[in-house]
């Protein structure tokens, strides 16, 4: 069967979620390749699929027979910057209204070695579908609105279930980060772990460990997000593939209360609850960013000091101290271990939105006017009158200049 044979037209309850085709940023891409060669060019995969389950797609990507050499030329010609993100593996990032799509020639893998492929071009599209992942993610649209689903990743969709196109060992022998891609598209679309993909997963389970931290990381991160991730994190301990991230007790009941109990909290906070304090060095491991390294330090820490019963004062010096985000990220971690009830979580959190820490208002300026030489004095002075302000209840300022009188004639 031909391509062209096999296309189908999107129906009108499916239409309803492709009104992105008319996106004209979209539309100056698609022209501006075909002008190079007509109807060479579908979008693809994750645009494609998110719609197809009646979901805002996130970003657009877009397969082309066109080769990379002629993509730039095209985009160029049409006024469209073009930068050549992944030239090696065939990708140019076009730019039209400052909004980036990828644009891919069709490939088929020459070798692989689990980690990376080489690739050749090919002007077949059952062929490039071929080397994809999951069948939902070889779903070709036409930019006038036609399926061309040449793995059966429709039934997939019809389903909600995760399979491997083809022989799912040999797609993960590809490329081993399929491993975790696979338990992170079946916990965001999926209620069952299919049997073939799972046992496949588990017998190549040591690829994961030539894989680089950073992709690696990514795809936990991507994991830890999701509603259903206690799920994905039960089934991929269970088959031993845990272990390869990090060697120490997983707390998965813990994150199913997270989840729960939070379910906006960032994934570095469900990070910090599923190994705790096992979990030091982790963010390292993981290649994580200082901010997301901090998030699970700090959650972590703050933790200790939700306590149940936290009175309304209490509470309110743990915020000034510690931060509002670090507050609210603090008691999804004490909630979700059972640290605190349920009842507790929600008042400590309704105060959170309720109050704003006040600013100390006055500074070491104000000391230095009274006749203290600048130096430790200063700041013992400070320090002196920050405790009593939060002592006091973060009085006005008023109150506050009584107090810093009282110091420093103390001094």
């Amino acid at each position: 069967m031909t391509a062209a044979a096999s296309l189908v037209a999107l129906s009108p309850e499916q239409r309803c979620h492709f009104a992105w085709l008319d996106a004209p940023h979209l539309k100056k891409v698609i022209s501006a390749l075909d002008k190079a060669e007509a109807d060479a060019s579908r979008f693809v995969g994750g645009c494609v699929r998110d719609s197809l389950f009646g979901e805002a797609p996130k970003d657009f990507d877009v397969a082309t027979l066109l080769t990379p050499d002629a993509v730039i030329k095209a985009l160029q010609a049409a006024g469209l910057a073009a930068a050549p993100t992944g030239i090696d593996h065939g990708t140019v990032t076009a730019i039209a209204d400052h909004q980036g799509v990828e644009v891919t020639t069709l490939r088929a893998d020459v070798a692989t070695d689990g980690r990376r492929a080489v690739v050749a071009f090919t002007r077949d599209w059952a062929e490039d579908a071929g080397r994809r992942d999951f069948r939902l993610n070889a779903i070709y649209l036409t930019p006038d609105g036609h399926l061309f689903d040449p793995v059966a990743g429709l039934d997939d969709i019809a389903a909600r279930r995760i399979r491997f196109i083809g022989d799912p060992d040999q797609r993960i022998r590809e490329d081993y980060l399929r491993i975790l891609r696979f338990f992170r598209f079946t916990a965001r679309f999926s209620d069952n772990l299919d049997a073939d993909g799972l046992g496949a997963c588990d017998r190549l389970k040591t690829g994961i460990d030539v894989l680089s931290a950073e992709r690696i990381g990514a795809e936990m991160m991507a994991i830890l997000s999701l509603p259903r991730a206690g799920a994905a994190l039960r089934a991929m301990r269970d088959i031993g593939v845990l272990d390869h991230i990090w060697d120490a007790p997983a707390d998965i009941d813990s994150i199913e209360r997270l989840k729960k109990i939070a379910p906006d909290a960032a994934a570095p906070v469900a990070l910090a609850i599923l190994f705790g304090e096992a979990g030091g060095g982790i963010g390292a491991r993981l290649r994580l960013s200082n901010a997301e390294k901090s998030i699970r330090s700090n959650a972590l820490k703050g933790a200790d000091a939700i306590v149940p019963d936290l009175s309304e004062p209490q509470a309110r010096v743990l915020i000034y101290r510690l931060g509002k985000d670090v507050f609210q990220d603090a008691t999804a971690v004490a909630a979700a271990q059972g640290e605190i009830s349920q009842s507790d979580y929600d008042r400590l959190i309704s105060l959170v939105d309720q109050w704003t820490p006040p600013v100390l208002p006055v500074s070491g300026r104000h000391i230095v006017d009274r006749g203290i030489k600048q130096g430790p004095a200063v700041a013992h002075i400070l320090a002196r009158v920050e405790r009593q302000w939060i002592d006091e209840g973060f009085p006005d300022e008023l109150r506050v200049r009584e107090i810093l009188e009282l110091q420093v004639k103390a001094h």
